[in-house]
């Protein structure tokens, strides 16, 4: 594929919506799909207070006006122009039970030449590509957040994953200003297999009493240089995703060291999920005021 134009992002969420942004600040049209008016609303509310306040977040500026750069993005409840994606990055929730209708609608509708790319945390490739009537054209993408300040993607090859496919990824990477790290399919890859058992050993330490949120934050970002510790880090990405991943490995590998802390259930349980909720292992009531 020589020009990749028109680039469908499914789901509207935090992923979503900064790769929408991230595709329209460079070049690209965007068909945005997710279920409801109001989601897809406040996606863009976000892509344009983002936009205002990319200077003051260390991301990538604007270079030209801000209502251009959000024109690019068309949103819809209906997969409406979804036929012209030249590529499609999908963001649902980690249920495979969620995602693999997704996939047959797709399927269906869009072009054979049009490339798959599955952003997951732990859900197989191959599966997903088994699903489709183009495996060869299903790959992994695992942005992360927040999408415009990240310039490296892992990208993840399934089973059936053509090279033509991963140099389509690649190119279009290169188009919004980032780069690959080209891993194979396993679940969790190589950046959530490892952080995700970081973050609920982390959590039985609190659990245990052995330390406070903060101290095991401090001793990440002190000791190792880690700009965000691993709890701030589950906060960022929502616990709700962070139990559903660590599930989805315990269920892979049927390996006990993926066993979700109890901990990390009730905060799920009680609705702490984070920072989009204003609180998780820290207190974010303030800034959502």
């Amino acid at each position: 594929m020589d020009s990749i134009r028109t680039v469908g992002v499914i789901g509207a969420g935090v992923m979503g919506t900064g790769l929408a942004q991230s595709l329209a600040q460079s070049g690209h049209e965007v068909v945005l799909v997710d279920r409801t008016e109001d989601i897809l609303g406040e996606a863009v509310d976000a892509v344009r207070q983002n936009l205002r306040l990319a200077r003051m977040l260390g991301g990538p500026a604007p270079t030209e006006d801000r209502e251009l750069v959000l024109k690019r993005i068309s949103c819809t409840t209906t997969y409406e122009g979804i036929e012209a994606a030249d590529f499609v990055i999908e963001n649902v929730t980690e249920d495979w039970a969620v995602k693999r209708p997704v996939y047959e609608v797709l399927d269906a509708r869009c072009a054979p030449r049009t490339v798959f790319a599955v952003n997951t945390s732990v859900i197989p490739i191959t599966r997903v590509g088994a699903a489709t009537t183009r495996p060869d054209r299903v790959l992994g993408m695992h942005f992360m957040n927040p999408v415009p300040m990240k310039p490296v993607v892992e990208v993840i090859r399934g089973h059936h994953t053509s090279q033509a496919t991963v140099d389509t990824a690649n190119r279009l990477l290169g188009q919004m200003g980032k780069r690959s790290v080209v891993v194979a399919d396993s679940p969790g890859f190589v950046s959530n297999r490892v952080l995700m058992l970081t973050v609920n050993e982390a959590v039985f330490l609190l659990h245990e009493g052995v330390a406070t949120p903060a101290q095991v934050d401090e001793i990440f970002r002190e000791c190792f240089g880690h700009p965000m510790g691993p709890l701030a880090t589950a906060d960022l990405i929502g616990l709700d995703t962070i139990l559903q991943s660590v599930q989805g490995l315990y269920e892979a590998f049927g390996d006990s060291k993926y066993r979700p802390c109890p901990l990390l259930t009730r905060m799920v349980d009680a609705g702490h999920l984070g920072r989009k909720s204003g609180k998780g292992f820290f207190d974010y009531a303030s800034t959502l005021a």
